[in-house]
């Protein structure tokens, strides 16, 4: 039986009696834009899920020659954390951020790029297990007993290179099915150009033939009743299909029966995973992410820059 990529509060605390940490492992993947003014694990030291340790994405990385954030970490590394998280290859592993949905797809995308499909993410995150009633953990957290996690096969075919993005945003969409169609997670300003990027000196606009599909378009918010506390959730099924429909038009149908591959980009990796997780809610077969997205393509002087409409 496949595990589902999305959890609610009450299926999260079903699994929560287990007290055999090495079945049952919850992690905190929140983070924040640079510029944030929010510390995602001084917040986590505060309150969190009952037993949930804290996963920073950016140490669980691989070093960049660009100097960029939470890429893909080694096959080993990532082993490493398991074991140092107490997770074992048969674990389920259940990510949750401090948004809703933001950085958790992001960290769902990881494990399970490594193989580790028995995981999913807490939809609505902390603020929705906090709303619903559900127990919060305020004392010290405790560090895990260390496990074993062999090596695993990393699946190269989810992750595009620099390389590969240029090359494909060369082809013809219309006359080549084979060609990958690139959607977009940014803001449509900064997808048009016409907002800057929150990174200084880094130019807005897009790569060539992509789509804009801003992340929140895949999302709903809601607010906490008696206070200004919102939380994003996933849409239904139907508007996600909505949704990609309205962005992408009459290429939406082939994505989805996996005719036409499909790839996620974004500001630097992070909320493309938003995009990635709605597309695998759809049964899309075909969909990898661009692991340094805007920052790694527009950091560099050759790269073509567009910034009207497609």
């Amino acid at each position: 039986m496949s595990t589902p990529l999305l959890l609610s509060p009450s299926q999260l605390q079903q699994l929560l009696p287990s007290t055999d940490t090495k079945q049952v492992s919850i992690l905190d993947s929140s983070w924040f834009m640079p510029n944030s003014p929010r510390r995602a694990n001084e917040e986590f030291q505060e309150k969190r899920v009952p037993g949930a340790q804290f996963l920073d994405l950016d140490e669980v990385s691989s070093p960049h020659e660009l100097d960029l954030k939470h890429m893909i970490p080694t096959e080993r590394h990532f082993a490493d954390a398991c074991e140092a998280f107490g997770i074992e290859p048969t674990s389920h592993v259940i990510l949750y951020d401090t948004c809703g949905v933001f950085s958790s797809p992001r960290a769902l995308f990881m494990f399970r790029a490594f193989g580790h499909e028995k995981s999913s993410i807490l939809d609505g995150g902390l603020p929705r297990w906090e709303a619903e009633g559900f127990p919060m953990e305020a004392k010290p957290p405790v560090r895990a007993t260390k496990s074993v996690y062999p090596t695993p096969v990393f699946d190269k075919g989810m992750i595009r290179s620099y390389d590969h993005m240029v090359s494909n945003s060369f082809t013809d969409l219309h006359s080549d099915p084979a060609v990958e169609l690139v959607i977009d997670a940014r803001s449509r300003g900064r997808f048009l150009g016409t907002d800057p990027e929150p990174r200084p000196g880094l130019p807005s606009g897009h790569i060539p033939h992509s789509f804009s599909l801003p992340f929140t378009a895949f999302l709903q918010t809601h607010t906490i009743p008696d206070s200004s506390v919102q939380y994003t959730t996933f849409l239904p099924l139907a508007d996600l299909r909505n949704a990609l429909v309205s962005h992408v038009g009459d290429h939406a149908e082939a994505i989805i029966q996996g005719r036409r591959p499909i790839t996620t980009s974004c500001g630097s990796g992070m909320t493309a995973g938003v995009l990635w997780l709605g597309l695998k809610l759809l049964g899309v077969p075909n969909v990898a992410l661009y692991d340094e997205s805007w920052t790694g393509y527009a950091s560099r002087a050759s790269s073509k820059i567009e910034k009207a409409a497609n």
